[in-house]
């Protein structure tokens, strides 16, 4: 498989297939695609992985798109305004994503559910108490709200991370909360009360426009509707 991402803001990712080579999408990202291409669905593990998959806010089925009999071409668009990463993954390199971050991967590629070790930060931390696992074998793509910054983390070094602003990490990463020192700042900071602790070693991905910030920021400027 041969690949390029063009157009941010707005990515897509081109990927060009071998015959017989296979792509897998969970939510119907498929954007264009050449005739050759056979397209079958599929609940990808079984019953138990399709329902986790509900739980990361995928669907329950996935779409398996085949190059048949030549080279194929299929693309595959973002639903938001940001950036798509591809990710190597491997036995001993796998990595956890945001829930509805995954976009597509290689066949070799599984998607699974990945629950916080930390109930705390589950709960508190702004990423959800479930979250995404990619593994097995091949290249993934991943949404990412926003610009991406990329950093490598040593055996022990940490990075403090709003809510909402991680978007993936490598699964050596300890994922984690802390309070806010302070109550004064905890009150009238305008941070929240809880920040994300990431510790290494591992790679760490963070976006700089969660979707849910941007909508947040787009509710005052919404008409209201009044009651009669």
């Amino acid at each position: 498989m041969k690949y390029q991402i063009l157009g941010e803001p707005l990515p897509v990712v081109q990927c060009t297939l071998e015959a017989g080579e296979s792509m897998v999408t969970e939510r119907g990202s498929m954007c264009w695609m050449s005739p050759n291409m056979r397209m079958e669905t599929s609940a990808g593990g079984g019953l138990g992985r399709a329902l986790g998959r509900m739980l990361s806010r995928e669907s329950l089925f996935q779409n398996i798109y085949t190059a048949q009999g030549s080279e194929g071409e299929i693309a595959f668009a973002s639903s938001f305004p940001g950036s798509i990463r591809a990710v190597h993954i491997a036995p001993g390199q796998e990595t956890v994503v945001q829930k509805a971050g995954f976009l597509a991967s290689e066949a070799g590629v599984s998607l699974s559910v990945f629950f916080q070790r930390s109930l705390g930060a589950g709960f508190f931390g702004g990423e959800g108490f479930i979250m995404q696992k990619l593994s097995g074998r091949g290249t993934a793509f991943v949404e990412i709200d926003g610009h991406v910054v990329v950093y490598q983390l040593s055996a022990g070094q940490q990075m403090i991370v709003d809510t909402g602003y991680l978007a993936m990490c490598d699964i050596t990463c300890l994922i984690d909360i802390q309070a806010v020192k302070g109550l004064k700042n905890m009150l009238f900071g305008g941070e929240g009360v809880f920040n994300t602790v990431v510790t290494g070693p591992g790679r760490v991905w963070l976006q700089t426009m969660p979707v849910n910030r941007f909508a947040a920021s787009l509710l005052p400027f919404l008409p209201h509707s009044s009651g009669s």
